[in-house]
């Protein structure tokens, strides 16, 4: 049960980061690199701050605040220097691992003794529940295992409102809009440079929040924490179109969601059953691979199959 939770936790988490991979993607078609370096800025950041007694909540914002930072930066890079996207996605993200490592000054920051908003969380959970542990179908769970899962779902939920929300604004719209038909939007006089950096901007805001609070989660920051981020991404976002089955924005932020979590269990039940840590990136993007040409060759056989009939 323990496995379990812990699983879904983190799904939980890291659907912050589908949701700001979504936004690159899906709104801009622009598959951002820049993510595997944000998620590790935003940890690196909150966890400086964690540890020099900062409030949780401030350094969690700054995490994200940072990441925020860097999507500017990428967009900028993009749309001012005129590079393609891909490129410019990996410069900043291979400068961000220097910047890193100059933030947390080591290549890694323990969080143990450290008041974070999960040690905050736990310990209302335990006050609420006025016990260490509490039953659950059967099952002993910690009180604070429990307020951590509820913890990160309030946050995802929150944060699929708000995006949701967000989209259903004029500026919202634009940027929509900007990633659909960029010409049409430029003749209409907007500023489409200006939408692509905000896009990215929010984008790896997104990601570097998941980052925060993965860093607390877990209880430290790591240099190497982003490897890789950008392919779970793309998996969560791929695994809940596939689920929702529909493009409209509610149910596509949903099923990101829900793909990230998904996922998370997948990997948690393929570890449990003995699969090799050193072959979980190498799985993970085998299967977003398939993902990827599924749907097109599925589609493509349906087509020769209608033809034929």
């Amino acid at each position: 049960m323990t496995l379990l939770l812990g699983a879904l936790t983190i799904g939980l988490i890291l659907s912050l980061l589908a949701m700001g991979v979504f936004i690159s993607f899906r709104i801009f078609s622009i598959p951002d690199i820049t993510t595997d370096g944000s998620i590790t800025l935003g940890a690196s950041i909150a966890a400086i701050l964690l540890v020099h007694n900062v409030h949780p909540v401030l350094a969690t914002a700054a995490g994200a605040a940072g990441g925020a930072a860097a999507g500017t930066l990428t967009g900028v890079i993009h749309t001012k220097f005129k590079i393609n996207s891909l490129l410019a996605g990996i410069l900043v993200m291979t400068a961000l691992y220097s910047v890193n490592l100059h933030v947390m000054g080591r290549s890694n920051i323990p969080l143990m003794q450290a008041r974070t908003l999960t040690s905050h969380a736990g310990e209302i959970g335990e006050g609420l529940i006025g016990g260490k542990t509490i039953n659950i179908l059967g099952w002993p769970v910690g009180a604070a295992d429990a307020a951590l899962l509820a913890m990160a779902f309030a946050a995802a939920a929150a944060a699929g409102c708000a995006l949701y929300l967000f989209f259903r604004t004029h500026i919202g719209t634009a940027m929509r809009a900007t990633g659909d038909n960029p010409q049409m939007v430029r003749a209409l006089g907007a500023n489409v440079e200006g939408y692509v950096v905000m896009g990215l901007a929010l984008s790896n805001g997104f990601v570097a929040l998941a980052g925060a609070l993965l860093a607390q989660y877990q209880g430290f920051a790591d240099a190497q924490m982003g490897i890789g981020m950008i392919v779970w991404g793309l998996a969560s976002v791929i695994i809940g179109e596939a689920l929702t089955g529909a493009r409209s924005l509610g149910l596509t932020i949903i099923g990101a969601i829900m793909g990230s979590i998904l996922f998370r269990l997948l990997v948690a039940i393929a570890l449990r059953w003995g699969l090799n840590p050193n072959d979980l990136k190498l799985i993970t993007a085998l299967f977003v691979f398939a993902a990827l040409v599924l749907p097109g060759a599925i589609s493509k056989l349906k087509r020769k199959a209608t033809a034929s009939a």
